[in-house]
């Protein structure tokens, strides 16, 4: 199955005002409200959060605002933390086509995740900084939740009696075998560090550099196979709405999933994640930043109760590294999380970055007629543009012509992370 299926084959600009007569047209079901609380006890000062809920797809129509949310839990410094907070939502919003009505916009999201994640870490490795940073960026418009994910941060969604899914994917080494493989595919190595008399200790780290992760944005000093490219997740919510509780790893290594949810059940947003941070220090003490961030989707009063539907069918896992992905056929029959509530749309984890852009013979031409490249979004004339499936062996097609297109430099990335040529600080 092709990992660019369902993406978009190419929309014309529309006019403002028959953008925003579209989006009221496509107002069928009343939007919930979204209450938001933060809290956070800090040790190192590498934790850093976004809360921003006054965001508009179409500029000017309050009906098609949505929010984002996001925890950025630096290491090495807090310098990557705050330039990603600072930068990746607008690298996002750049990488999604104008004139989009709700459901493109929707589909749009993916790809426009990856390419806004992989701008941020080649922007910021540019600065010759060493420091990196995990990020769980979520997006919440309507029912939908949309979340991209690199590092150990996470994201759980707790429904209203429908128990609790996770949102996303730790990309610790030590715990995530398929991201081992690939990192010692590239060219990495992964052991424990080693002390004198030949003893080893502590989680699985990546060398050189030493890093407990598989995914991060930053840390050039330790190579490109550990990559900014994120795991993402798509789902849309019954009308009963749900809690989703967002939190760095100080909370996840003291508080299971399901313990966290329970502590917080049935507190407004603000307490909600107060008692988390709280019941995290309660358990483990500070060992860490200890961050959270607790969203409630909640729906109209005049909502009615949800109607029953049916368990999400088997899928098939592909071999290479990563999750099964919506294409085109199954848009028409969509598939059902294990919870029963919660519709999922889009579900993928490659780390290729070919499978993540996809197909799209008309991808990145603009009016102008020149192109534009897939990841960070600068002009290119039809000759400098060299496509994302060009020489790989793990594209889906063997037609070099075919977009999404790189620039020079993002394609000399895209050869890194793929371990095709060293990148980097070298490390004696």
């Amino acid at each position: 199955m092709a990992s660019g299926a369902g993406r978009r084959r190419g929309h014309e600009l529309v006019p403002l005002a028959a953008l925003i007569s579209r989006e009221m047209k496509n107002e069928k079901m009343e939007k919930p409200s979204v209450r938001c609380g933060h809290a956070a006890q800090s040790r190192k000062g590498e934790d850093y959060f976004l809360v921003k809920t006054d965001c508009q797809r179409v500029p000017g129509n309050p009906s098609s605002t949505f929010s984002v949310f996001a925890i950025f839990d630096g290491h090495n410094g807090n310098a990557a933390a705050i330039f990603t907070r600072e930068h990746l939502l607008s690298h996002i919003l750049s990488a999604v086509p104008r004139g989009l009505g709700r459901e493109e916009w929707f589909q749009a999201l993916p790809r426009a995740l990856v390419a806004g994640f992989v701008k941020t870490d080649k922007e910021f490795q540019s600065r010759g900084e060493t420091s990196g940073t995990t990020a769980t960026f979520v997006i919440v418009d309507a029912w939908t939740v949309t979340v991209a994910s690199v590092g150990d941060s996470r994201c759980i969604l707790d429904t209203q009696g429908g128990g609790i899914s996770t949102l996303t994917v730790d990309h610790r080494l030590e715990e995530n075998v398929e991201e081992r493989e690939r990192v010692t595919a590239s060219g990495g190595e992964v052991g424990r560090l080693s002390i004198a008399g030949g003893a080893e200790i502590g989680p699985l780290r990546c060398w050189p550099g030493g890093l407990c992760l598989s995914r991060s944005i930053g840390d050039m000093d330790v190579g490109e196979f550990i990559v900014p490219i994120p795991y993402v997740k798509q789902v849309k919510l019954s009308n009963a709405g749900g809690r989703l509780i967002i939190a760095s790893d100080g909370i996840w290594d003291a508080l299971s999933s399901e313990m966290a949810a329970k502590s917080c059940r049935g507190l407004p947003a603000e307490l909600a994640a107060r008692q988390v941070v709280k019941e995290a220090l309660r358990t483990r003490g500070l060992k860490d930043d200890t961050t959270c961030i607790v969203v409630d989707i909640i729906p109209p009063e005049s909502s009615p109760p949800p109607s029953p539907l049916p368990k999400k069918p088997n899928k098939l896992r592909s071999f290479l590294f990563r999750k099964s992905s919506r294409d085109s056929a199954n848009k028409l029959s969509k598939k059902l999380s294990a919870v029963g509530i919660v519709e999922e749309l889009f579900e993928e984890g490659s780390a290729m970055l070919a499978e993540r852009l996809g197909i799209d013979e008309g991808a990145g031409q603009t009016t102008s007629g020149l192109f534009t490249c897939g990841v960070c979004q600068v002009d290119l004339a039809p000759s400098e543009g060299i496509s994302v499936h060009a020489g790989s062996i793990f594209s889906t097609s063997s037609k070099p012509w075919q977009g999404p297109f790189l620039c020079a430099a993002c394609r000399n990335k895209k050869d890194a992370m793929e371990g095709k040529r060293p990148s980097g600080v070298k490390v004696d």
